[in-house]
């Protein structure tokens, strides 16, 4: 099954970026394919590389990891902007992408799942 992510909530606030994140480990698992997660609203906080915290719970890296993988991780670039993100900012091997990134997603999916609220 072809498997599609939106992230709502920013990382260390809520569950929803953790879950997002072992849920797609979970799937990938299993041998369902991931056609995408899409960073949106305060979920694009997850692609920040400067949040750098103690311990093994870096969430950026997270992202970093599964798109090193070759899933396509796509923080919202007008959502980013009114966050005060700077292109410099986000974590490697995840992009910068607009709404119609989305809809690639939502139209290569066959189940889109949300996290956050």
């Amino acid at each position: 099954m072809k498997i599609g992510v939106l992230v709502l909530e920013g990382p260390y606030q809520h569950q929803a970026a953790d879950s997002a994140y072992h849920f797609v480990k979970a799937a990938l698992a299993r041998g369902h394919e991931i056609v995408g997660i899409f960073l949106y609203t305060d979920g694009v906080n997850n692609a920040n590389g400067y949040i750098k915290p103690p311990g093994e719970r870096n969430i950026a890296e997270r992202y970093s990891e599964l798109a090193s993988q070759g899933i396509d991780v796509i923080a919202c670039t007008a959502c980013a902007r009114f966050r005060g993100f700077r292109r410099d900012m986000v974590v490697e091997n995840v992009r910068l992408g607009g709404l119609g990134a989305l809809a690639d997603q939502l139209k290569a999916a066959d189940r889109f799942v949300t996290f956050g609220d």
